[in-house]
Order: structure tokens, then C-alpha cells, then sequence
């Protein structure tokens, strides 16, 4: 089979990540993609276990055992964002102009079909010389990072690579992210008489005021010589029933981009203090715990690591650069968990989550070919 082929299973097969909606329908989940590489990996002949996570939704975690000191780990996530507002077929897999087109062909579907190509080659050929590999499917990657949390219990390893679009350069280091919502009460009634009610979206208008100057002064803070400054962002809002009552409620979503050593809880502390001693927030309002904190991932501390795959890809394309990034990736729960961890993959970031995405198939065959190399240079 291949990696056009694979791919474009991969992408026939829905793997929606709800995002925390309240959704339902087969598009939804991973679990079409788990079944899909059970039946790869009983085809292979590989020992592999399903790890439950939530209904529906399983980490699989095969193994090829070369009787290696080395053990390295390659990790790819299942699940994809929405297909909301798609101008190609999500999950028809065309090909056109050397592209394959659909939801995950980049994010990150195309870094799988390479992991499973390269996984299936090591253990067809057993080279000598390669290490133990566990290829780690895992799920929930965009959204709350379960799967690999799930991952990493009792996981020993020597060197993790992390799939994700990166042009086959080789990120070593990246921003985390911690996600809160701030809620502003209010009281409703009908709104021919506002003046009987109070208005939770006003009172939301007031705190994103202080808000805007708590993120100028939060770029103004301090940088870091590979990621730059923190940033904090209000993604989401909502608020009320109808036109035609005022809102009683009125909620934002945070996401609040976190530079290496600094904690979650730490920054979504330090924003509602900063929002408490404003004079002019004269409204009530209120945090509430993080429902999602990555941490980041800091400069990889394994030259090794960055050798072994930086050789791997020169002898495959000639050059290599290295770089750091400004999203986050399941490499930074790796690597918080002991394992030296940097992130891989065919595509472009910013081909990534958008409405025609696609990658180039070209690219695929070129990371196989490096992982095949990194792994069998131990």
C-alpha cells in the first residue's frame, strides 16, 4: 500500500474532536481510525494494546520489539478539529496537482500515514543497528490532550518524535497553553424594559475593556529568546436567550500561551488579579478552573536526539533546519513525563485546520523515509 493509499483511508474516516460542543453524529470520535489501525496492526503481526480513555475514544499503542537498549517512541494523534465552513470535501481524499485534500490530510493524518509506513518497513525488513519503536496513536489532541496524558503513565522511553506539519523541519522547543472561561452574571427580563433587568453582556464589555490591557501589558512583560513574548486571547464569547430578553449570563473562553517554566494556574492568577485591582471593573465576575493546561516544551536537552534526526534527514533530503513554534503539540507532556521529545511531520502548520486543507504527497514519502533512517541509525 501506499502512503497516497493510506492516507486517503485515513481521511475517508471521520475522527471529529467535538471540541466540548454538544454534538452528535458519525463523524464524531476517533474510534472509526482505532478500528481501522487495529486491523493494520493485526495485518503486521505487531503486539499492540487498545488504551480506553472515554467512550468512544482509545489511544492504540503497537510495539516493535528489535532487542534494542534503545526504545524510541513515535506518537501521532487521531482525532481532527471540526469540518464546519469546508470548501472541499472533508473526507473524500481527492488528489489534484500531487495534493490530497480533507480534514486531517495535514493536521495530522499525512504524519500518520508516514509513521505507520516507516513502523511497517522496520518490521518487515528488521534492520540492524535500529532501536525498539512504540508507535503511539493517541486522541484528544485538540482539544484537552487526554490521550496522551493516558500515554504517559508507566511510558519508559529514550526519545519520543511527535507528529505534527512542521515541513520536515525539526521543532525542539514551543509555547504551552491553558484554557479558562470568565462568566458575568446578570438578571434577565424582558427587553421593552431593560431597566428592570441587568445586563450580563454590558458587564462582560466592561471586564474585556481591562482585559485588552492586561494582554498589551502581558507582551510587554518579558520574552523568551526563542518564543518571544506570552499572549493571552479571548476566543470565544456568549451570552443570552433571545433578542428579546436581556442576558442574565455572559461567558468568554481564555487561551492564554505559556513560555517554558511558567504554569498554567500561575497565569490565570495572575490575570484575575490584574482584573481585581482595576478600579473601572466595577462589575462581578468570575474564573473558573482551567479545562485544558499543556505545558510548553522547552529547549530539547538531548543532542542526540537532534543529531540522529537532523542525519536522517540530510541523508534524505540534503539539509535540515531546526525551530521553535508558537502552538502546542503532545511532545511537551513527553517530555514533562522524562522522555526528550521533538515534533516531525510532513505539511504546513498553515495548511492546517482550514477550509481546503491538504498536504503534499511528496512530503509523506520524504518523512517515512527519515523516520525509517532515525530509527535504524541506534
Amino acid at each position: 500500500m501506499t502512503t497516497a493509499d493510506l492516507l486517503r483511508d485515513l481521511v475517508h474516516l471521520p475522527s471529529v474532536n467535538p471540541m466540548g460542543r454538544a454534538v452528535s453524529g458519525p463523524i464524531y470520535f476517533e474510534n472509526r481510525v482505532t478500528d481501522y489501525l487495529d486491523a493494520y496492526f493485526c495485518k503486521l503481526g505487531v503486539k499492540f494494546e487498545r488504551q480506553p480513555v472515554a467512550p468512544q475514544r482509545e489511544n492504540i499503542v503497537a510495539r516493535y520489539d528489535a532487542e534494542s537498549a534503545c526504545t524510541i517512541v513515535f506518537e501521532v494523534h487521531q482525532d481532527t478539529v471540526p469540518v464546519d465552513g469546508m470548501v472541499v470535501d472533508p473526507f473524500g481524499g481527492n488528489v489534484r496537482d500531487g495534493k490530497l485534500y480533507g480534514r486531517g490530510a495535514c493536521d495530522v493524518k499525512g504524519g500518520m500515514a508516514a509513521m505507520l509506513t516507516s513502523f511497517a518497513r522496520l518490521v518487515r525488513e528488521r534492520p540492524a543497528g535500529a532501536a525498539n519503536v512504540i508507535l503511539a496513536c493517541t486522541v484528544d489532541e485538540e482539544h484537552t490532550f487526554l490521550g496522551v496524558q493516558r500515554l504517559t503513565t508507566g511510558l519508559v522511553a529514550n526519545a519520543a518524535i511527535v507528529a505534527e506539519p512542521t515541513q520536515l523541519k525539526i521543532v525542539h522547543a514551543h509555547t504551552g497553553v491553558v484554557r479558562w472561561t470568565i462568566q458575568t452574571p446578570g438578571r434577565s427580563c424582558h427587553s421593552s424594559r431593560p431597566d428592570r433587568g441587568v445586563n450580563a453582556v454590558y458587564r462582560m464589555a466592561t471586564v474585556l475593556n481591562a482585559f485588552q490591557r492586561y494582554a498589551d501589558q502581558l507582551q510587554r512583560s518579558r520574552t523568551d529568546p526563542l518564543l518571544g513574548s506570552p499572549t493571552i486571547s479571548v476566543g470565544r464569547i456568549e451570552g443570552g436567550l433571545s433578542v428579546n430578553t436581556v442576558p442574565d449570563f455572559c461567558r468568554v473562553e481564555v487561551d492564554r500561551r505559556l513560555l517554558p517554566g511558567e504554569e498554567g494556574l500561575d497565569a490565570r492568577r495572575d490575570c484575575r488579579d490584574f482584573l481585581l485591582r482595576q478600579t473601572d471593573v466595577d462589575v462581578p465576575f468570575t474564573f473558573t478552573d482551567p479545562w485544558l493546561t499543556c505545558p510548553a516544551l522547552p529547549p530539547c536537552p538531548s543532542p542526540e536526539l537532534l543529531q540522529r534526526l537532523g542525519d536522517a534527514i540530510d541523508s534524505t533530503i540534503g539539509s535540515h533546519e531546526q525551530e521553535a513554534v508558537p502552538y502546542g503539540t503532545d511532545a511537551s507532556t513527553l517530555a514533562l513525563a522524562g522522555i526528550p521529545s521533538v515534533v516531525f511531520g510532513p505539511g504546513d502548520i498553515a495548511q492546517a485546520h482550514t477550509a481546503d486543507e491538504w498536504i503534499e504527497l511528496s512530503e509523506i514519502d520524504q518523512a517515512a523515509e527519515v523516520l525509517f533512517r532515525f530509527a535504524r541509525s541506534f
